[in-house]
Parts: structure tokens; sequence; C-alpha cells
């Protein structure tokens, strides 16, 4: 099975595209998803997020996320010492992932990462895919988010790899500033050039 890596900018469209990849019936694994899951009730990272950074655990529970964002925003330290903790346990959901996928027909899977790049996840992938956009649909995007301060997608944006760095060293790229029914088209084109790449390396 292949491991095609998806990745992208905060804003680009990367889970949109991810939900195509999805709903074509290829295996995605979100890792947003998977932090989410860690985050809720009874999630493996409940208790050392909240021994770490007293105060952001809610009454149900849970992970308070904007709480938690708060704490790290900003602070480089502060922001270490989380994914020490976090980067740990969504390694395990990803083996456990891809244990699954290997256990179906599929000839590949996705691996939607935000940080692909950055964490060096790149280099378990077969091939690449950064989803984009320019800068100013981005930014658009983002800020019409409810929950989205400007201050905080800059503090996004210094952590993550500019976007140009991610689409010279992507296998593909799509562009979802063309549209949405464009990037459809793409991923149809990708799915069908990824069964093929499968089906030659094995026969």
């Amino acid at each position: 099975m292949k491991i095609l890596g998806l990745t992208g900018g905060i804003g680009m469209g990367k889970s949109a595209t991810a939900k195509m990849f999805a709903e074509a019936g290829v295996p995605v694994y979100d890792a947003d998803a998977a932090v989410h899951a860690l985050y809720q009730p009874g999630g493996d990272a409940v208790g050392p997020v909240g021994d770490a950074f007293p105060g952001v655990v809610d009454e149900t529970g849970a992970i308070d996320r904007a709480a938690l964002r708060d704490r790290v925003i900003g602070k480089p330290a502060e922001l270490k010492r989380l994914e020490s903790i976090v980067h740990p346990l969504v390694g395990g959901a990803q083996f456990s992932f891809l244990a699954n996928a290997q256990e179906t027909d599929a000839p590949f899977c996705v691996m939607d990462v935000p940080l692909l790049f950055e964490t060096g996840g790149d280099q378990r992938c077969d091939y690449t895919l950064v989803v984009t956009t320019s800068a100013e649909v981005q930014r658009d995007r983002v800020l019409a988010r409810e929950t989205m301060t400007e201050e905080e997608f800059e503090a996004i944006l210094a952590k993550q790899m500019p976007d140009a760095e991610k689409r010279a060293r992507a296998d593909f790229i799509i562009n979802t500033g063309f549209g949405f029914a464009f990037a459809r088209d793409q991923v149809r084109a990708i799915i069908e050039l990824m069964i093929r790449l499968n089906k030659d390396d094995a026969s």
C-alpha cells in the first residue's frame, strides 16, 4: 500500500480536500481529528495535558482547546512542552490507522497531517500532496472564523513552513483558490495515478 501525505497551511482547504479522498473510498487519517479525540473526556491526552497546564480541563473532563491555545500561543517553550506530550500519542494513533489500512484492499491511503514537513512525517510517505491557495484567500478564510483572531492567525503562520517551500517539496499540488469543483477533479486524477503506480509496483 502506498502512503500519500497530504498537508497545507491553515485556511488552504486541506480538510475539504482530504474529505474528497474519503468520499471516494480512500482510507484517510485525520491528524486534527486524532488530536480532538485525545482531548475528549477519557482521551489519553487529558490527564497529562491537564497536569502540565492546570486549568485547561473543563467541567466535562475535556481539554478546553481555546484555553490551552491561550497558554501556548506566542510561547515557544510552552508549545514545545505540549508537543512533547501530544506527538507520541498522535504517533500511536497513526500506527493503528496504518495497521488497519494495510488489512484492506485499498491501493493507497492518505495521511492528512498539518505539520507533515515540519515534523519529518513526509519521510514516511511515498508521495506528498500540498493544498494551497493565494495568501489573500487564505487570510480571508481564516479570519472569517469566529474563534480566530489576527494575532492567533499570525502565530500559527509563524509555526508553519512557508507555503512556497511546501509546494517546492510536494509531488502534487492542488490549488483550492480555483474552486472546489476544480479541486475535486484534481483529486480524481491523483487517485487514478496512485492506483496505477501501485499496480506498476505490484507487477
